[in-house]
Order: structure tokens, then sequence, then C-alpha cells
């Protein structure tokens, strides 16, 4: 039975592996575990009351329409609060320029469904998001890495590799970027460097895909145009966006912002998918934002995940050795911090001993298409408490020491 079931997987499918971190995770459920691994939302940031108010209203007053199929595009009420939403962050966009997703991960499927072909390159930094590699890897693409400096994306290495791929006859379908706070890294795009990059993209004819699932979180410093905005409707970029970090992830809502051809595509790509996204969720979502909630809410989160940024990086500061190749990023915003340790490393092995002193974190070779990132890890402060914060580092900081070569 199992040999005939591998002669007809598609080959899509025996390529792919379980999701690195879901793995990770199932080691953090024990209750003694303090977890660094997820990407989770603290649960204190729900709006429980609101959301049961609002459920029940959306029932009672217009539940014929909400318990029914909806458009594949989007309820079309939720994407004008969207429009309302990103005016205020200096973007101007229409109905025409977003679609709604069942969460942001399918607007990374949906980019890839659209876009790869077997072994056609695309552009990702090093590291980037494991849910993107993923995303992209079950449509065969090949990966080209780009490492990242303080800036992003290094712009040099950028420009010589399109160059060599441009020589070759093969340049990529798109570069894939998260500009905001990236994941896992934390460094933010500057916005030279987004002009930059934008630049070349239009010398080259490349899409950018941009990925901003933390761009209202940040805790310090000034918000960066978004490249949808420094593109002023050139239609070079896909903008991809989601509702988990900023409401809470069991809505599994989304939007994707781009020109009005390629949401076209895109429908047509859902309509095969899923028809379309939960209006009763898409309609929780409206009426949180209709209502005057969302900008409070946003505002009560950034004050949450501010203080628990401090704590971490305080106790970072107090508890990790003093070294010269131990480092950490300290991000403006998002929900990660970024761990880089002497290249003797291999944060895979040391991720059993760190469970042994019961903490946990994703080791960095989930973030690398090539394996890379033997010597790094990504710690997450938005989920734990901010006690739970103080005594994980500590505990890890313990393992650290304990592999550390005099």
């Amino acid at each position: 039975m199992y040999e005939r079931l591998e002669r007809i997987y598609s080959i899509n499918i025996i390529g792919l592996k379980r999701s690195t971190i879901r793995e990770l995770l199932k080691f953090t459920q024990k209750p003694d575990i303090i977890s660094f691994a997820g990407g989770l939302p603290s649960p204190e940031s729900f709006p429980i009351e609101e959301i049961a108010d609002i459920a029940k209203d959306v029932v009672l007053s217009y539940g014929k329409w909400a318990l029914q199929y909806g458009p594949t595009e989007g309820d079309p009420r939720l994407k004008e609060e969207i429009i309302k939403m990103m005016k205020k962050d200096g973007q101007d966009v229409k109905q025409e320029n977003i679609m709604i997703t069942t969460a942001s991960q399918q607007g990374l499927d949906l980019v890839g469904r659209c876009f790869i072909n077997p072994h056609n390159p695309i552009i990702v930094g090093k590291p980037t998001y494991v849910g993107a590699i993923s995303a992209f890897k079950s449509y065969l693409s090949d990966f080209v890495g780009i490492e990242l400096d303080n800036d992003g994306m290094s712009i040099e290495s950028l420009r010589k590799t399109l160059q060599s791929m441009r020589l070759q006859a093969n340049l990529p379908k798109f570069i894939y970027i998260i500009p905001d706070f990236q994941n896992p890294s934390g460094i933010t795009m500057s916005l030279e460097r987004r002009k930059e990059i934008l630049k070349l993209a239009k010398e080259y004819q490349i899409m950018i895909i941009e990925d901003t699932p933390y761009r209202q979180l940040r805790y310090v410093g000034k918000s960066v145009p978004s490249l949808y905005e420094l593109d002023n409707g050139e239609g070079y970029i896909i903008s991809l966006h989601t509702f988990s970090k900023i409401l809470f992830p069991g809505l599994r809502l989304g939007w994707i912002v781009a020109s009005k051809e390629v949401i076209e595509k895109f429908v047509i790509a859902k309509q095969a998918m899923d028809l379309c996204t939960p209006p009763f969720t898409q309609s929780i979502a409206y009426e949180f934002c209709k209502r005057g909630l969302m900008d409070k809410h946003i505002k009560k989160i950034v004050n949450l995940y501010r203080k628990k940024r401090e704590v971490m990086l305080k106790a970072m500061d107090e508890f990790m050795p003093k070294h010269p190749e131990v480092r950490w990023t300290k991000p403006d915003g998002g929900l990660f911090l970024w761990m880089t340790l002497p290249e003797y490393f291999d944060v895979d092995k040391m991720f059993y001993e760190a469970i042994d002193e019961k903490v946990a974190y994703v080791t960095g070779t989930a973030f690398y298409p090539d394996c890379g990132g033997k010597n790094n890890f990504r710690i997450n402060f938005s989920f734990p408490t901010e006690d739970k914060i103080v005594e994980g580092i500590e505990r890890l900081s313990k393992v650290i020491k304990k592999n550390l070569k005099d």
C-alpha cells in the first residue's frame, strides 16, 4: 500500500516536509517549558468581550448574509475599512486593489500558484520567513538567497545577483521581502534601501512581494513608507497583510493589495482553492473596525509588546555571556529577536539541551532554504509573560555558556 501511494503522490508534495516550527512546538507543550518558539500573539491581547458581543450581533443582525457563501474578492464593507486603515498609513488603495484572504499564508500560496513554475528562481532574504519557504517550495521554486545587513537585503549582493541572472537569461519571478521588523531577524529595511531595491525591480522588470504582517507593531522610532506607497501605483508591488497579529489569529483573515490585473488572477486561483473567505469572520472584523475599536486595540497591544521587548532586551544584557560572537538584534517592532552565536555552534543539537533546561526557541536552519543558520536561532517575546521572559532568558543563557569554548 505504501509503495503504491509513493508512486501516485505528486512531485509537489513528495519534496515537502512538515513545518519545522509546528514540529518543534510539540516539544514545548509541557507546562514547565518556557517557549520562545512560536510567533504567537499574547492571549492578553485578545479582545474577548468585544468579539463576543460583535459575534452575537453579526448573527442576529445579518446572519442570513454572514452565514452564507460570499464573494471571492471579499466583503466590500471590510475592504472599505481596510482602505481607511491603509490611508492612515499613507497608502492609497481602491476596492479593485484588494482581495480578502484566509490569512496571509493563503496570500503566499496564491503568489506561488500564480507566478511560479517548476525551477523558476525567486529571490529571498537569508534568513527569511519559514512559511514563505514552505509555500514557494510547494511549487518547486529554486531559491536564490541574498544576505541581510543592518538595513535589510544587501543592495550590492542583490545587484550583482540580478546582473548574473540576466546574463544567464534566468531572471527571478519575484523578490520576496519582509521590510518591517523582518521575521526572523527583526531588521527593518531603511527608506534608502527600499528605494534602491524598488529601482532595481523596475530596471529588471521584476515584481516585489512585500510581506508586512507586523507593520503596525512599532515600539520605537518612526514608521518607514511601505514599498507599495513608494511604488506610487506603477504595479511592481504585491503587498500581503494579516489581521492575525493586530487582532487575533483565530479569525484567519488577511488581505492582498496589488494591481487590478494581478488581483483578477488571484481571484481565479482562489476560486479553485476555497471559493471565498468566511463571510462570518469578515463580518466580525468589519464590525470591530466600524465601531472604532481597531485603533484603540492596536495601541493596547503596542504598549503590551513594547514592555515585553524591553524586559527581554534587559534580560539579555543581564544574563547572556559577554562574548564578541554572541549577538542579538534589537528590533524596533514586531515579535522577534535573532541570536547569532560563534560559528562552531549547532543550534539544532543545542535545542534538545535547551529543552532539558525547560526553554525552547526556533532553530535558525528553519529560515534558510539552503540549510544555513546553524549558529542562529529566533526567540519570541510577545507570547510569554514578563516573568517567564526573564526566567527563560536566564535558562537559555546557561545552555549557551555551557557550549561556549574558551
